[in-house]
């Protein structure tokens, strides 16, 4: 009875065990040119394509909107793997958007953000 039991408990836990694999924790790094960190930056992240994955039963969350820490660091609990759009938004810099692959359980981007383009006008 006890190994019948047993048996079903690791049955149970098999699903759960493979569909972590199909996830990634993304950390994104923002900081200017010079290597200092971007706070309060704007970070959309959304699953474009991929395996869409279900964890106990629920589908995963795929689009998330948060805001970077004092460092820099906008992190994110598990996303499907395969390709993901990434946008950040910082008040005096260029928008930055980009489609990222990821397929590893654990990934950190690296986002370097170019200051604004000079504005020119036909008026003056």
């Amino acid at each position: 009875m006890i190994r019948r039991v047993f048996c079903f408990a690791c049955l149970a836990l098999v699903p759960a065990l493979f569909a972590e694999k199909d996830l990634t924790a993304l950390q994104i790094q923002v900081t200017d040119l010079q290597g200092k960190p971007v706070e309060r930056a704007s970070v959309v992240v959304r699953f474009v394509q991929g395996r869409s994955v279900k964890k106990f039963g629920k589908k995963v969350r795929t689009n998330w909107e948060l805001r970077t820490n004092q460092v820099g660091t906008a992190k994110i609990p598990p996303i499907p793997q395969g390709k993901i759009l990434v946008q950040v938004i910082a008040k005096g810099f260029q928008t930055h958007g980009q489609t990222y692959e990821v397929d590893e359980e654990e990934k950190t981007l690296e986002i370097k953000l170019n200051p604004p383009q000079p504005q020119y006008s036909a008026h003056n």
